[in-house]
């Protein structure tokens, strides 16, 4: 599953830095269409991550995600066809269905192989993803070079077969055991009762609801971060993409490493207590940054970008065993699932709080860091009284799938 990682982190990221390039140059949209676009996609995607735990529950997972990756890459193939707005929206919305579904797919297949060495196995997977889109956008940079519309197609391409090599690897791998499909092993077996649901679920769903706000720091990067130097602060604009460097460079460098400080479920909620102050920093050097000169604003918003890849990482390590550990071993798809909804909400609402923040101006950004923190401790309160309910529970007979 990590070389499947590698590769579909590859693709995404040759796309990924080009998606709004393409859409300009190549199918000629204007600026309002294109954001328009992303938007649209990026509400309808919301849906796949809830599906695509839903179905890892019915059906074996690997082949749950063939399937997804055979989809993304029939998804890009049909961008290269059609220049035609509405089919660019339905084939991108396609496309967003299939990564979030895969995305918690990955997640879900990493819980049930690596059990309570999940976090550790998450963390590889991260850091390996990381260095996927790393490579990806290199060439993606290197072929732009060329500023011809074929650059621009070829990346597409390339996209689309890092998902078919994701879908070949995929029948490499063994189906890992789930306690959501099961067999009896008695004469007389139990009636059949209905499947543990986490949308009746109150304290699942009040984590989830946090979770979407400790996912803002991805917008903080993607957004608020060359937003905040290029119209408030006296940073060159160049500091931006070395920011976004600096991030890659720090992820790939600690993210397992720190993992060991999340391994077990009473440790990963204590994490949450320094998240919330490393959350509380970011914020805080990001307002100060507006205030200085070249070299004071380069340094804060330096600092602002170490403090805010570290709550990155801090919170993928907490989020990856409190979103487990919250959920019932039968309904861990459908559940993480619902968890993915976190993060694609927060695709589709973060970059308005962040420039919500910018609008503010630094107390926007002190405020900002301030919610997430306050966040992190609401978060910490909230599933005390939950870890244990699930430990005492018998591990069913699972079915074989091979």
């Amino acid at each position: 599953m990590l070389a499947i990682a590698l590769v579909d982190r590859i693709g995404s990221g040759l796309w990924a830095s080009v998606a709004v390039l393409y859409f300009i140059y190549v199918s000629e949209l204007s600026m309002a269409q294109v954001g328009t676009l992303a938007a649209a996609a990026g509400a309808i995607g919301i849906a796949g991550a809830p599906m695509g735990g839903k179905l890892a529950d019915r059906f074996p997972i690997t082949r749950v995600l063939l399937t997804v990756q055979l989809i993304r890459a029939v998804a890009s193939c049909a961008l290269l066809t059609t220049d035609n707005y509405a089919l660019l929206i339905a084939f991108s919305a396609v496309g967003g269905l299939g990564d979030r579904a895969a995305s918690i797919l990955t997640k879900l297949y990493a819980t049930r192989v690596a059990g309570p060495e999940r976090v550790r196995y998450q963390a590889f997977h991260r850091t390996v993803a990381n260095a996927g889109w790393a490579l990806g956008g290199l060439a993606a940079a290197a072929a732009l070079s060329l500023g011809t519309t074929a650059a621009y197609q070829w990346l597409l391409a390339g996209d689309a077969l890092s998902f078919v090599a994701s879908a070949l690897l995929t029948l490499r791998c063994g189906e890992p055991p789930s306690s959501s499909r099961t067999v009896t092993t008695s004469k007389h077996p139990a009636p059949t009762t209905r499947p543990t649901t986490p949308w009746r679920d109150r304290t699942y769903l009040a984590y989830v609801a946090t979770e979407t706000v400790l996912f803002l720091d991805d917008a903080v990067f993607k957004v608020g971060l060359p937003l905040w130097i290029a119209h408030e602060s006296n940073a060159p604009n160049g500091l931006a993409p070395l920011l976004m460097v600096l991030n890659n460079v720090m992820v790939v460098a600690l993210q397992v490493p720190l993992a060991r400080f999340g391994t077990t479920t009473a440790a990963a909620r204590n994490l949450l207590l320094p998240l919330s102050a490393t959350f509380a920093l970011g914020g805080t050097a990001m307002a100060f940054a507006a205030t200085g000169g070249a070299v004071t604003a380069t340094a804060l918003l330096t600092a602002a970008a170490a403090a805010f890849t570290m709550a990155e990482m801090l919170h993928a390590t907490i989020s990856w065993e409190l979103s487990v550990a919250l959920a019932p071993e039968t309904a861990q798809g459908t559940y993480l699932g619902v968890h993915g909804l976190a993060q694609s909400v927060q695709r589709t609402f973060g970059p308005l709080a962040v420039t919500a923040a910018i609008a503010t101006g630094p107390a926007g950004w002190a405020a900002f860091g301030t919610v997430i923190a306050l966040t992190c401790t609401i978060q910490h309160r909230l599933v005390r009284g939950r870890l244990t309910q699930f430990a005492l529970s018998v591990p069913p007979v699972t079915v074989s799938e091979n």
